[in-house]
């Protein structure tokens, strides 16, 4: 991580200032799998707590396993809080399992753009979630997600940077470690707010 940060901060003070104000960022990490594919949809535009609050629902109810899920009644479902949208998607991703048109277990041994490939053709499971297992379950060190509010917003609060192709443009100085870059960016949005939270 040190070599991470001592390169980011050659090429941005940002993340200097950050670290002196707040500390070192934590480094998210999650189990690959199922289960985190369903807690990724949860979060899809809502809070990671609010998600959670949901998730621990739908284990303490039943199992999470694609068996479980496909065949959970969409009333199940609303009543342990999980939209009809939210609903639609997690028995795609089931089914899907379960037809074998997705080995989530092979994803570990595949390149970033073949994560992104296999997941993508997914109804409900976009760039945003594939960034975020990517980065959490499989620890890849070069991603920024530009579908992510905190990350725009903190962008626009440090950088100054208003355009979405601008930002595209300005983070590429910071490959191969824009996933760290990203952590920090966390790091400073939620600390500024008084936010603490458990990936």
């Amino acid at each position: 991580m040190q070599e991470a940060i001592d390169f980011l901060s050659s090429k941005s003070p940002i993340f200097l200032e950050i670290i002196e104000k707040y500390g070192l960022p934590p480094i998210p990490k999650r189990p690959q799998g199922f289960e985190t594919l369903v807690l990724l949809i949860l979060e899809q535009q809502v809070s990671i707590d609010s998600a959670k609050a949901t998730f621990m629902k739908i284990k303490a109810y039943t199992t999470c396993n694609p068996e479980t899920m496909v065949i959970l009644s969409d009333e199940e479902f609303r009543n342990l809080g999980v939209s009809r949208q939210k609903t639609k998607y997690i028995k795609i991703l089931a089914e899907s399992v379960l037809n074998k048109d997705l080995d989530i277990e092979s994803l570990a041994s595949k390149t970033a753009i073949q994560v992104r490939q296999e997941l993508i053709k997914l109804k409900g499971i976009g760039n945003w979630t594939i960034d975020i297992y990517l980065m959490f379950c499989l620890q890849e060190p070069d991603l920024i997600p530009l579908g992510d509010i905190a990350v725009i917003n903190t962008i626009k609060e440090l950088l100054n940077i208003y355009d979405k192709q601008e930002m595209e443009n300005h983070t590429e100085q910071w490959s191969p470690y824009r996933s760290y870059a990203t952590y920090l960016l966390w790091h400073y949005y939620l600390k500024k707010r008084n936010r603490n939270i458990t990936y």
